[in-house]
């Protein structure tokens, strides 16, 4: 099993950053490299529970989306073709007195076959790099949504707005 801790500091406010990653709509991709849209089904969208197939490049998982607690969202695989039920999201965010957001993001991954295993290797040695490139990425995109976006439309985690 593969345990790996990414950090971020945001100017988007924990309800914002979880608009962002709570966006199932089309494009997803903009905000998450690894989301590609022919991947992407929503199986069930509540308020704040999802249901959510996502992926790219040959590998996808079914995750339960819970941002019930706004401060600790958590992403659980339930099913994939590479990893295996331990594997999982974190997001902690933490309000800093400064206005800004702190991001604590673990990601879990638990290869069920040859080739998830093969990957949880790379992803916990020379892949890092990538994901943690792929997490800065996806920070920066939801603070430019933000930005672009009236602050008083009104918009809800769940709701694919921003």
């Amino acid at each position: 099993m593969t345990t790996i801790t990414l950090h971020a500091t945001t100017s988007a406010t924990p309800e914002q950053f979880i608009a962002g990653l709570t966006d199932f709509g089309p494009g997803r991709a903009e905000l998450f490299g690894y989301s590609a849209d022919e991947y992407l089904e929503v199986h069930e969208l509540g308020s704040d529970q999802a249901d959510i197939t996502e992926g790219s490049g040959g590998v996808w998982e079914r995750l339960h989306y819970n941002w019930s607690n706004r401060s600790h969202v958590i992403l659980t695989t339930t099913d994939s073709n590479a990893w295996g039920r331990n594997s999982s999201h974190t997001y902690h965010l933490t309000e800093v007195p400064d206005g800004t957001t702190r991001i604590d993001y673990v990601v879990i991954r638990e290869g069920k076959n040859l080739r998830g295993r093969i990957l949880a290797v790379v992803l916990g040695s020379i892949g890092k790099s990538a994901l943690v490139k792929a997490f800065h990425n996806s920070v920066k995109a939801i603070e430019s949504r933000v930005e672009a976006t009236p602050s008083d439309s009104g918009s809800q985690p769940g709701d694919g707005l921003i």
